[in-house]
């Protein structure tokens, strides 16, 4: 994945950086474990050399220090050819100059370590095509090694195989519950693959950082992208911050538990040094005892309930908490707290009201809708609501009861006489409407 915020390297060869005051040290593009150098953009003090040990990137995470001792110009990205137990390595410039120190220090490595080994020269073209060919026959090297595992029914799981960049050896990373005999399985490797074998065991976490993966958060896993030492996390964490200890929750890719629990955890402890603690304790009052239900850290409350009333929660601040406690402690009976509120299971539907901004035709416009008193339809559209309906509109829509052509003499007479008390036709308002036909001239009369 290449660097899309403007990773690139200028005329002299100098990174530019992404767009900043620093050096990119993103060998390769923006990957995962990618550096930056802060101090890139400083220049030393006369007289001071650049510290000689460089930082070289090989597959996943795997990071080594090496000694440039021919004094080659070197700059964060460039491939180079380091010395290796036998042979040579391809790795990638990851880092350079007074960081190194630094990170020498952490992982407490002397500059005059034998862990410290020599950088032979840039990679040549050679080396290049040398070292992709070893890469591509990676993945097809573990299937077939994880064959060959189960068939001498061994309890390991080979989760990676990295190549060295002369391609005369190969490391096989796998995972065991238990101590595993596979020296067979080199014998039988070595003869399959003729390179030399060899076996690194690794923890789960370190399995899931080279193998990568999308976390329940929906973001890349931090061990495989930022994350470089695994601390230690325990149940407690999730104790402490008040979460459900369901370990299909808490765990993550690896088996383990999160990673993210310890994040937040010194936060959730310093918070809690100002809530009294309530180890069996009892809040005494005149009505009874009342016990500790649950804590809202965020809020600084603490909701207790009376034995005679479980289901009603009573909130109280710290402060007043811990003058209960006082009182109690002197044998002092406060009165009756004031129930503030009562839970119940009931869910609250909110009810969103969404306006037709995209200008989108109504779902119902196909739908028969009923006669108005105004003889015409329901409109959805607004502009054309208080629009007149045409002649043929109002004789279709208007259902007049039918007399002109009723032959019963009985029948007409009452029109007749209907007709005479209504007003003429001329002295109407322009707005009054007729509700029926009945008024209209009888053809057969």
């Amino acid at each position: 994945m290449g660097c899309s915020s403007g990773c690139g390297t200028e005329s002299n060869g100098i990174p530019n950086g992404c767009n900043n005051n620093g050096s990119c040290g993103a060998d390769s593009g923006c990957n995962k474990l990618t550096v930056f150098d802060w101090l890139g953009n400083m220049n030393l003090p006369e007289g001071q050399s650049t510290f000689p040990v460089l930082e070289i990137r090989f597959k996943n995470s795997r990071k080594e220090y090496y000694k440039n001792v021919n004094n080659l110009t070197l700059n964060v990205g460039d491939a180079v050819a380091v010395e290796a137990t036998s042979g040579h390595d391809i790795g990638m410039v990851s880092l350079t100059g007074e960081l190194v120190k630094l990170q020498l220090k952490k992982h407490n490595i002397g500059f005059d370590s034998e862990e410290i080994k020599k950088i032979y020269r840039k990679a040549k073209q050679s080396d290049i095509d040398k070292w992709k060919e070893a890469q591509a026959l990676e993945v097809d090297t573990m299937y077939k090694a994880r064959t060959i595992a189960l068939k001498l029914g061994l309890a390991m799981k080979l989760s990676d195989v990295e190549y060295q960049g002369d391609k005369s050896k190969a490391v096989f990373y796998y995972t065991a519950e238990a101590r595993v005999d596979f020296r067979e399985l080199i014998k039988v490797l070595a003869s399959e693959f003729n390179v030399r074998i060899e076996m690194k065991q690794i923890g789960a976490r370190q399995e899931a950082s080279r193998l990568g993966g999308i976390g329940a958060c929906g973001r890349e896993l931090c061990c495989s992208t930022w994350l470089t030492d695994f601390r230690a996390v325990s149940t407690s964490a999730a104790r402490y911050q008040q979460l459900s200890l369901n370990p299909l929750k808490l765990a993550g890719q690896c088996g383990k538990l999160k990673c993210c629990l310890n994040y937040e955890l010194d936060s959730y402890l310093d918070a809690l040094k100002e809530f009294p603690e309530m180890d069996g304790k009892r809040l005494q009052t005149k009505k009874g005892e009342a016990f500790l239900q649950k804590t809202d850290i965020f809020k600084r409350t603490m909701y207790f309930s009376y034995r005679s009333e479980p289901d009603v929660f009573i909130p109280l601040n710290v402060a007043l908490v811990k003058e209960v406690l006082e009182a109690n402690a002197k044998g002092e009976l406060p009165d009756d707290f004031k129930v503030a509120f009562k839970e119940t299971n009931k869910i609250k539907v909110i009810e969103h009201n969404f306006e037709n901004v995209v200008g989108q035709d109504s779902l119902t416009r196909f739908d028969k809708t009923k006669n108005n008193k105004q003889g015409f339809k329901n409109n959805p559209n607004k502009n054309n609501q208080h629009k007149k309906p045409s002649p043929n509109q109002q004789k279709t829509q208007n259902k007049p009861v039918i007399l002109s052509r009723i032959d019963d003499q009985k029948t007409n007479n009452k029109v007749q006489t209907t007709n005479k008390n209504r007003k003429p036709h001329h002295n109407r308002n322009k707005n009054d409407k007729p509700n029926n036909d009945a008024n209209k001239t009888n053809p057969t009369e």
